[in-house]
Parts: structure tokens; C-alpha cells; sequence
């Protein structure tokens, strides 16, 4: 006996022409592009909340620059906080963005899977696996992309250059102020805080932008080895 349909999750036989590969008609091409208009007014909503953070960020380095570099006995020591602020605001940042390469994803997808296909006059787009993943990414929604690969993202992208441009501002804070530096004895003098030794200092500085630096890399290369598949919905990612 031949099979008339599909069966269902609930073992009900659907008619066999559901699920069948059909071509796109009028309606579901509107369905998708009010779809993709709706990703894309998602995607911009949070990109705005991404650029929030990192105003945050560089309006307080510019502020801890204003209050060390306006006198030259003024404590270099905004320049050391400022630092770990932008570390909040880069964790902040992270997470705003899994949420904003959700929709960026959606929308990738659609236009490499749909309208691109449509653009081109030897292919037309048609219903296929890739249909069955965006549908899937909406009954069961998930972030593409870990904590930990979105920081070094954020870092690659913006937060490395702010966090570079803050070491070398300290360090030639040291350097200038009060009087330009003699000596390499000087050095450490002058990066001690309080009680804190300036050995103390400087090892804490050192460990803390090679960590950036080391997630950055390894991000760089978790997000190259992802890149290699781009099947399924971790491939929208």
C-alpha cells in the first residue's frame, strides 16, 4: 500500500502535498519580507544598545584622561579605575550582544537563502533545509553564539583599541608628570598607589591586558573553526 501523507509528532497522517517542495508564492514572499523587515528593526534596536555601552566607555576614559593630564601632580590613578569600569561596560556589552546576533543572524540567513537567490537570474529560491532551520531557530529560540566568543568579539571590535588607548595614556602619564622621567628607579615610584608598591601595580596592569588580549585570540579562533560548518542553526552564528 502506498503512503498517503507524513505523520505528525501526534502519529496524525498529514495530506501528502504538506511538505512538499513547492516554489514560493505571491503571499509567502510578502509573509518573508514583513519577516525580514521585523528582524531588521530588531537587529537596529539592539546594534543602538551595543553603541550605548561603548559611549559609556569612551566617555569615561576621556573624563579619567581630563582629571590626570590637567595637572601635572595630579594621581594618575583615574586612569587605573577607569580601566576596570570599561571592563563592566564590556561585559555588559557581551551580553547585549547574543541577544543582537540573534536577530543579525535571522537576517543573514534570510538574505544568503532567500533574496539572494532571488537577486540572481540562474537561481530561484525555493523551500528547502534552510527553511526548516530559521523555522526551528523560532519554536525553539537560542543564542548563536557563547558569553565568552561574544567578549572577544566586542574586544576585536572595539574594546581592544579603547583598552590599549588606556594603558599607553598611563604609561605616559608616568613618564611626563610631574617632570619628565630620569631615571627607571623613578618609574616604579611614581606607579605606586597608597600603600600598593608599584611592582604591585604594573603586574596586576600586565596580567589584566594580556587576559584581554588572550580572549580576543582564542575567540578569533573558535569563531574560524565555527565558521567552517554553516549548517543548522549554530551556523547562523
Amino acid at each position: 500500500m502506498s503512503d498517503s501523507g507524513q505523520m505528525t509528532g501526534g502519529g496524525e497522517r498529514l495530506p501528502s502535498s504538506v511538505g512538499a517542495k513547492h516554489d514560493f508564492d505571491a503571499a509567502e514572499i510578502g509573509a518573508l519580507a514583513h519577516l525580514y523587515r521585523g528582524e531588521v528593526y530588531r537587529s537596529t534596536i539592539w546594534r543602538t544598545r551595543l553603541d550605548a555601552t561603548t559611549n559609556w566607555s569612551v566617555v569615561t576614559l576621556g573624563l579619567a584622561l581630563s582629571m590626570s593630564y590637567a595637572n601635572p601632580d595630579a594621581s594618575p590613578a583615574p586612569l587605573l579605575l577607569v580601566g576596570w569600569l570599561i571592563a563592566v561596560f564590556l561585559i555588559f556589552e557581551a551580553r547585549r550582544y547574543r541577544y543582537f546576533n540573534v536577530w543579525r543572524a535571522r537576517c543573514r540567513w534570510i538574505e544568503t537563502n532567500f533574496y539572494a537567490p532571488l537577486l540572481l537570474r540562474s537561481h530561484r529560491p525555493e523551500p528547502g533545509p534552510w527553511q526548516d532551520v530559521l523555522a526551528q531557530d523560532y519554536l525553539t529560540p537560542q543564542y548563536h553564539i557563547s558569553f565568552w566568543r561574544a567578549l572577544g568579539r566586542r574586544i576585536r571590535r572595539n574594546y581592544g583599541y579603547i583598552f590599549a588607548f588606556q594603558a599607553f595614556a598611563y604609561v605616559g602619564k608616568i613618564v611626563i608628570h610631574p617632570t619628565p622621567l630620569e631615571s627607571f628607579s623613578e618609574f616604579w615610584t611614581r606607579t605606586g598607589v597608597g600603600q600598593v608598591p608599584g611592582v604591585v601595580i604594573i603586574g596586576v596592569g600586565v596580567v589584566f591586558h594580556a587576559v584581554w588580549i588572550w580572549i580576543a585570540i582564542w575567540s578569533r579562533r573558535l569563531d574560524r573553526a565555527k565558521h567552517l560548518h554553516r549548517d543548522g542553526v549554530a551556523g547562523m552564528g
